[in-house]
């Protein structure tokens, strides 16, 4: 990918892909808290049409590749590798990381960092939960600045990274089982719903568990809850989530329950979590 490409990349859906929603839409224009401070007030405009961005509170503005050097302190390669790297950002395929973005992994430890901590809260995840299945991980790219975010491992022994800022996965793409000998397996997109249910729950269920890590993976899931009696899925309100829950439905007969009209009117099982807090 050039830098010509990239900066068609669609700012408003790297937005919400990094959990960022408009606060409001005028027009063609889209309205966000800023993500390069705090406020309470919506001071990043993007121009939809032209698909540039300007943060009025910081004075600086520009393309979907300025955004990620002023965000992460991205050289302006930096930032096309990762805008390159389907993987990391944007379409979830299962693939590794391309061979031009080197990233280590510094440490992995409890999840103890403050602000790590107050983003979940934000998101009003139990945070003993959290704990308790995620865990810390300091990583850089091409041995530069050290970043850190909430990880959550899959199955193949990646992790699923997280802030306030940033989504990735560090390596391949995989879903996370965890068994618990039981009859019953409930599925989620992503370990933020996955923490969800069990703060709605107040505890953790005697399930099985998958979380999907990414709703391309759902065929991948088939094998493993095929034999469960009772098939729970708890996707998200959306075409990619749409997708999945059919597929799941059409796979295995008479087994799978759409859990999704719990929430209906929300687009997922933390922002039910959110509006019911």
């Amino acid at each position: 990918m050039n830098y010509q490409i990239a900066k068609k990349i669609d700012i408003v859906s790297y937005l919400k892909k990094i959990g960022k929603e408009p606060e409001k839409i005028r027009g063609n224009t889209a309205w966000f808290l800023s993500i390069l401070r705090n406020e309470t007030t919506a001071s990043l405009k993007v121009d939809i049409n032209k698909n540039l961005w300007y943060d009025f509170g910081a004075g600086i503005g520009g393309t979907i590749i300025d955004l990620l050097i002023h965000l992460h302190n991205f050289t302006a390669k930096e930032a096309l590798d990762v805008l390159s790297n389907d993987t990391f950002l944007f379409h979830q395929q299962e693939r590794p990381f391309k061979k031009e973005i080197k990233y280590s992994i510094k440490k992995v430890t409890d999840l103890d960092n403050e602000k790590l901590l107050a983003y979940l809260d934000e998101r009003k995840i139990n945070l003993d939960f959290a704990r308790r299945f995620c865990c810390q991980v300091h990583y850089t790219f091409d041995n530069k600045k050290e970043y850190y975010a909430i990880g959550f491992k899959n199955d193949h022994g990646s992790y699923e990274v997280r802030n306030e800022f940033f989504k990735g996965c560090l390596g391949r793409k995989a879903i996370t089982t965890i068994i618990n000998n039981s009859q019953i397996v409930s599925l989620f997109e992503s370990w933020s719903d996955f923490l969800s249910y069990l703060t709605l729950k107040k505890k953790v269920p005697n399930e099985n568990y998958i979380i999907l890590n990414s709703t391309s993976m759902v065929k991948n899931a088939v094998e493993l809850v095929k034999e469960n009696s009772k098939i729970r899925v708890f996707f998200d309100n959306d075409e990619a989530g749409n997708k999945a829950t059919s597929f799941l439905l059409n796979s295995i007969k008479g087994k799978v329950i759409d859990y999704r009209i719990h929430y209906k009117k929300y687009n997922d099982l933390n922002e039910f979590l959110l509006a019911r807090s």
